[in-house]
């Protein structure tokens, strides 16, 4: 048992989660608990330990063989486990302490197998148990994801969830697929949970390790107890005043270029929804530092049943930095080398930054990133979207021209058709060139060309120019141009967020 440090101060109930594995999760971050509660960043909450036994056992929820040839296996004997926590220990406790017995006020928490038994405690009993902490949960036992897919969660029930990225990446066996099927549940319970009742946190770097469960204790803990209705203690100093904003539904992890060893913070905004039957559409876009926030809170808002677009996923590639134009990098990655001889003089007079890195950046993309995301979720193949603004938009147009299977829809807002020297139009003869030689008919590839009304002249001259020649060549391309009235290039994205979406859901027509 550990009672917070208000309970002997007064006579206040607690609400109580309940810890499989003797508690081990929360004594294992004890005094970081402590300090939580000193800072005023945690509210009163009971814990209690459970131990079991036999967790192979009492954790599982049927029987199963083990990976372990040698090893007993799987006992199943989960439904008499969560009977006991429900119907024994529960009432004891209530009986004992000041609690708050209500359901919305009882947790069950637990690490590995802890999350696989706290997952069937909120099936098997959510009239006792309405949060459940699952932490590293194994949804690779046999037969849990089909029964997660044909059995929606009950819809009182609060759930947080986490993962390590790198779980399971060492085995050979059904525990490799820790972290897909971690991302399946999590689709699966989005779609059958209120907005704000589910939460997954992905330690990028975590793997399947009492460390990292232990991490995540105290975010579970407090996440699950917040905006629940209940009278704030005393102590509680406000409880839920300066919270950082989190967009629902949105993680984001570290990634290296395996060639260059560059660094990129990945954003995903998930879908509210199961898959269309042949995946989801995905939208991948570069500055997402600039703008991935405004993209994830539209395409939440504007899928939501009945009326919504089709469901798709946001896949923001920017940098681990604080600002939203992260300029040297920018530089690097959308751009191809440019001849300095041939390049405009800076308003600064100062020399142009390294540049050129475009091939590399498109490796990482296509050999990296985009495996990663289609082995994580659903995807549609052949409903694959990229976007870059300025020089994302040379380097979106710059993959069109170069790399056209990698996406079917490239969209290019206020693009940099100037940079070296208008090298585009070198690669678009080329390209066209290749496909009227093809022997094969070719698909015309989708693309959007956008520019807002009060940018600079080079900028509207050199997207007009562009899209007018596309548009000579629909056989090859099915380009859509379209003008923003008042907007400039800063204030271009967030005007044309709608178009976009609609654009990628399958409307080609902006």
């Amino acid at each position: 048992m550990y009672l917070p440090p208000s309970y002997d101060q007064g006579q206040e109930a607690y609400p109580v989660a309940y810890v499989h594995d003797g508690g081990n999760l929360f004594m294992d971050c004890l005094n970081y608990l402590e300090h939580l509660y000193a800072a005023y960043k945690l509210s009163g909450v009971i814990l209690v330990g459970v131990e079991s036994a036999n967790r192979n056992d009492e954790y599982t929820p049927w029987p199963a063989e083990e990976l372990i040839k040698t090893w007993p296996n799987f006992g199943g004997k989960g439904p008499a486990y969560v009977q006991e926590l429900a119907d024994v220990i529960k009432p004891y406790i209530d009986e004992n302490y000041r609690t708050l017995p209500e359901r919305e006020h009882t947790a069950v928490i637990g690490g590995s197998f802890g999350g696989l038994i706290s997952l069937f405690a909120l099936y098997w009993r959510p009239e006792v148990f309405g949060n459940g902490g699952l932490i590293s949960a194994s949804f690779w036992y046999e037969g849990v994801l089909a029964y997660v897919q044909e059995h929606p969660l009950p819809s009182t029930v609060r759930v947080f969830m986490s993962i390590g990225k790198n779980e399971g990446i060492y085995k050979q066996n059904i525990q490799k697929n820790m972290v897909p099927y971690t991302m399946k549940a999590h689709q699966w319970f989005q779609s059958a949970l209120p907005d704000g009742e589910l939460l997954l946190a992905v330690d990028p770097e975590g793997t399947h390790d009492p460390l990292f469960m232990a991490r995540q204790f105290p975010e579970a803990l407090s996440w699950l107890f917040e905006r629940r209705g209940r009278k704030v203690h005393e102590t509680d100093h406000g409880e839920g005043e300066n919270k950082p904003h989190q967009i629902q539904g949105t993680f984001s992890f570290l990634r290296n270029s395996e060639r260059t060893g560059r660094q990129y913070r990945i954003s995903v905004a998930e879908p509210m929804a199961p898959p269309p039957e042949e995946g989801y559409p995905v939208l991948y876009m570069l500055d997402a530092n600039a703008s991935f926030g405004t993209f994830a809170e539209a395409v939440r808002l504007q899928t939501r049943r009945p009326r919504g677009h089709e469901p798709a996923i946001i896949v923001g590639i920017g940098y681990d930095s604080p600002d939203a134009m992260v300029t040297p990098d920018r530089f690097i990655d959308y751009t191809e080398p440019a001849d300095q001889d041939k390049m405009p003089v800076r308003p600064d007079g100062s020399s142009w930054p390294e540049n050129g890195g475009a091939e590399e950046f498109l490796h990482f993309i296509s050999e990296q990133l985009k495996p990663e995301i289609e082995r994580m979720y659903s995807i549609h193949r052949k409903r694959q979207s990229l976007l870059g603004h300025s020089l994302g938009g040379f380097f979106a147009l710059y993959a069109m021209m170069t790399r056209t299977e990698l996406f079917q829809q490239y969209i290019a807002a206020s693009p940099s058709i100037w940079w070296n020297d208008q090298a585009l139009y070198g690669h678009l003869d080329r390209w066209l060139a290749s496909r009227q030689a093809s022997h094969e008919p070719l698909e015309p590839v989708g693309c959007m060309i956008c520019v807002g009304s009060e940018e600079k002249e080079n900028m509207l001259d050199g997207a007009r120019a562009m899209a007018k020649v596309l548009s000579e060549h629909q056989e090859h391309v099915d380009v859509h141009y379209f003008e923003v009235e008042g907007e400039g290039h800063v204030s271009l994205l967030p005007a044309i967020v709608s178009p976009i979406l609609r654009y990628v859901s399958g409307h080609r027509k902006p």
